[in-house]
């Protein structure tokens, strides 16, 4: 099974079936702080919510498109971190990402976010990684402007959250930009 050294306290798990739960009540004690950025938070009602959505992350790793993987602040589910689809033949992708509430500000999801990009660029030989987050989602931005990442605009009602659309601020990063 993947799994991804980030530090001394954190790594990177593909989740399995048997993780159902503990994402489960991970989202669910961090709801009101992921539901402000997140539109699928409200979907997630028991345990069994997560079954048909970690099967399909566990194809779409096998299928070599990306992948979804948890991460473990001292051995402990923190949040989730990932590739969504791969342009291979753009050699591209999108990278998403969220934390529950209790372990911001550690540095956690930077070095997380770091780990990735380096794995993109060295294993798979990717030329492009974006990352899109909520304007107003200050935290959510420091990161990828914290790793280098530029700023390339927004984009404008980028998201339907729930009951209104909010813009997006899209930020790239080319291989060879990386440090």
């Amino acid at each position: 099974m993947f799994t991804l050294p980030v530090s001394e306290t954190v790594s990177l798990k593909l989740l399995e079936q048997e993780d159902a739960a503990n994402i489960f009540f991970l989202v669910n004690e961090s709801r009101d702080h992921l539901r402000e950025w997140l539109p699928w938070v409200d979907g997630v009602l028991s345990p069994e919510s997560y079954r048909p959505v970690i099967e399909m992350w566990l194809k779409q790793f096998a299928e070599h498109n990306g992948f979804q993987v948890g991460i473990l602040y001292k051995g402990e589910l923190a949040g989730m971190i990932g590739f969504h689809k791969i342009d291979w033949l753009n050699k591209s992708t999108s990278l998403g990402y969220w934390i529950g509430d209790g372990f911001q500000g550690h540095g956690i999801m930077t070095d997380s976010v770091r780990s990735l990009v380096s794995y993109a660029f060295s294993t798979y030989k990717l030329n492009r990684i974006e990352i899109r987050c909520g304007v107003e989602n200050v935290k959510s931005r420091a990161i990828p402007e914290r790793l280098g990442f530029q700023l390339e605009g927004i984009q404008r009602d980028g998201e339907f959250l729930y009951d209104h659309f909010h813009d997006l601020a899209v930020y790239s990063i080319l291989s060879h930009d990386w440090k």
